[in-house]
């Protein structure tokens, strides 16, 4: 794994949401101008129910400046699907999304064996590309892409087509 920014916090944790993180994760999401915004409720049941399989940054001070949402998948249950990854505007660029999803992989791997990330992205948002690809890249793995759901299914209006991120295999010594 390459080491982080050199302006990533020092103060920067890493650890599971909690219930109470839910209002700050739905904040930073809708603030993200980037996110589809689900329902506050949902936040509050995704820190309740996948906090296994998700991550919150915190600053110095406690306070979530950065999350990433995830499950694993039912039918692939040693594949973890990212859902979202939001961080505060204030703090983007210093590698604290990178530090997440490394976090959040390492800590999913060290409790069962984790074979492939998977994430949805809209074509043109650079960031999330740059932020799995150079995932993949740091743990050996491929990336393969397909549009998982073309605009036409999206019921509510014009939406981008999301592409399927999957990288994998991943190596053994991920949580390492």
């Amino acid at each position: 794994m390459t080491a982080a920014p050199a302006d990533t916090p020092a103060d920067l944790h890493i650890d599971r949401p909690s219930v109470a993180d839910g209002a700050a994760l739905w904040r930073l999401a809708k603030e993200s101008g980037e996110l589809d915004l689900n329902s506050s409720y949902s936040y509050l049941l995704w820190c309740r129910d996948f906090a296994a399989t998700s991550a919150v940054a915190r600053d110095g001070d406690g306070e979530p400046i950065g999350f990433i949402t995830g499950y694993l998948r039912p039918d692939r249950p040693r594949t973890l699907l990212v859902w979202q990854v939001a961080v505060d505007g204030a703090h983007r660029g210093r590698g604290i999304a990178a530090r997440l999803l490394d976090g959040l992989a390492a800590r999913v791997a060290a409790e069962l064996e984790l074979i492939c990330v998977e994430t949805t992205i809209t074509p043109g948002n650079t960031a999330s590309e740059r932020l799995f690809t150079s995932f993949a890249a740091r743990h050996g793995a491929r990336v393969e892409r397909e549009v998982l759901f073309d605009t036409p299914l999206f019921p509510d209006g014009p939406h981008d087509p999301e592409v399927l991120y999957r990288i994998g295999p991943l190596t053994p010594h991920l949580s390492h």
